[in-house]
Formats: C-alpha cells, sequence, structure tokens
C-alpha cells in the first residue's frame, strides 16, 4: 500500500508544480487552489508511504516521478523544448525509480 500512496503522491508532486507555474505567481485563483490542495495531498501521501519505506527511497521516487511528469507536461504544453538528449534522460530518472523499487 505504501507504494501505490507514494507513486500517487509523486503524481500530486507534478500537478502542484503545474498548478505553481500556472497561478502567475499565486495571481490566478484557480490554479492556486490545485496548487495548495496538490501540495497538501502530496505532502501527506509521503508522509504516509515514509511508514513504510525508508525515508532516503521514498523521497528519491516522490521527486523523480514528479519531476519526470512534470517535464513531460512541460513538453506536450509546449513551454518546453523536446530533445533526444531530454528525453532520454528523463528515462533515466524513470530507470531509476523503478530500480529503486526493485532494490527495495
Amino acid at each position: 500500500m505504501s507504494w501505490i500512496v507514494l507513486v500517487l503522491s509523486g503524481v500530486l508532486e507534478a500537478v502542484w508544480a503545474t498548478a505553481l507555474s500556472a497561478s502567475d505567481g499565486f495571481k490566478k485563483v484557480v490554479p492556486t487552489i490545485v496548487f495548495v490542495a496538490g501540495m497538501a495531498l502530496s505532502m501527506v501521501g509521503l508522509a504516509f508511504a515514509m511508514k513504510g519505506i525508508p525515508v532516503g527511497t521514498a523521497y528519491a521516487v516522490w521527486v523523480g516521478i514528479g519531476a519526470s511528469l512534470t517535464v513531460i507536461v512541460a513538453i506536450l504544453r509546449g513551454q518546453e523544448t523536446a530533445s533526444v538528449a531530454r528525453i532520454a534522460l528523463v528515462l533515466g530518472l524513470v530507470a531509476c525509480v523503478i530500480g529503486l523499487k526493485v532494490v527495495s
């Protein structure tokens, strides 16, 4: 159960990071609300997951999932450019997250 919650919390990290960007410095109400809610839920999920997963592993997986998804969303929205190197590096992050699960 800890791993499922951790993955969902990593997804929520990407949600709040994307909403933070869309909030335009907290000037837009809806993205700001999504940011606050997403961040709160993401942190609660991370804390829950850390009850069953060591802190270093949990944090690395949480950040890896959130960072990877945030980059992918930014590329799909045209906010960042896609390149072979960038995609390879994101895939490397994903591979590291999977690797941490395998060795846990």
